[in-house]
């Protein structure tokens, strides 16, 4: 994700990362010296003058921008919706840890600490297999040497956790530790981080439908390199850079929802999952009364992973 303050306007026409221009300069290349060679043969094409005006591309310029209007909104949404589930992830381990801490035992840190320390594990382990991380990436001493072995073995590492913490409630329970109301109340908070489990996995794991993507790629490149032929003979020289500036914005848009599509990843638009964990980890420690570790930090072209 990339963090930074929005700078001045004069600047903001000149910056490259998040512009994507890295990603689609090859194509914007590809196009415009398309259009200069289609203005150094004066729009013919073999011998044979291709008969175009502005009034085609108009009709189409609309229904490809409602097109890929769309593209975009369907992908926002699954990236909003992605870090709506996050966020569920830092309030449900809030309150679990909570009470744990409040509700439970003795009320001392020392008894609920396996219990808090499990959910910065569940929430370590979602982020690991969200971006196809080895399961125990991560984890240290977070877990019992007996949940760690499972680990690597298991299919779903997140849902191995909320396993061994239903365990350990119903441990508490049987103890006398817990009442059995709250218990009951505990268990559906659990129930609600294994609902915001599959909800990233189902973003994670249904794209949107492939053949969409192909229609729009094949639409914004027909219409970007048919383009020069319907300017050349109403603005001769300016051809090329009208098409580089067209193409830039059909080309950055496709590239832009392909990016959020997958919320998950790793590039520069995708959500922040290490942040979002070590927030998880700063918030859950704190509350155990130990010292969290610094923020982490955007790196030097304001990227936070």
């Amino acid at each position: 994700m990339i963090v930074r303050s929005r700078p001045h306007w004069v600047r903001l026409l000149f910056v490259r990362r998040g512009s994507l221009l890295r990603r689609i300069l090859s194509q914007q290349l590809f196009v415009f010296f398309l259009a200069c060679a289609v203005v150094l043969a004066h729009g013919e094409l073999f011998d044979w003058k291709v008969t175009l005006t502005s009034a085609p591309f108009s009709l189409m310029g609309v229904a490809l921008a409602i097109f890929l209007g769309f593209r975009i909104n369907t992908s926002y949404d699954r990236y909003w919706e992605a870090r709506k589930l996050w966020g569920h992830v830092l309030v449900g381990a809030r309150n679990l840890a909570r009470q744990a801490l409040t509700l439970s035992g003795d009320g001392s840190s020392v008894h609920a600490r396996p219990f808090v320390l499990g959910l910065i594990a569940f929430a370590a382990t979602m982020r690991n297999e969200l971006r196809g991380r080895p399961a125990a990436d991560g984890l240290g001493n977070l877990l019992p040497a007996e949940v760690l072995a499972r680990m690597p073995a298991a299919r779903s590492a997140p849902n191995l956790i909320l396993l061994w913490l239903g365990a350990w409630l119903r441990a508490r329970r049987e103890a006398g530790e817990l009442t059995p109301m709250l218990a009951q109340h505990m268990e559906a908070s659990l129930d609600r981080l294994a609902e915001t489990l599959g909800g990233c996995e189902r973003i994670a794991n249904t794209p949107l439908p492939f053949t969409y993507s192909v229609i729009l790629h094949r639409s914004c490149y027909l219409y970007c390199m048919l383009l020069p032929f319907g300017l050349v003979d109403s603005i001769g020289w300016m051809t090329p850079l009208v098409v580089a500036f067209v193409s830039y914005t059909f080309f950055a848009l496709e590239a832009l929802s392909d990016e959020i599509e997958e919320p998950f990843g790793t590039m520069a638009n995708d959500l922040a999952l290490d942040a979002i964990v070590a927030g998880v980890d700063a918030s859950l420690r704190e509350m155990l009364g130990e010292i969290p570790p610094p923020p982490p930090r955007p790196d030097a072209e304001f990227i936070l992973t």
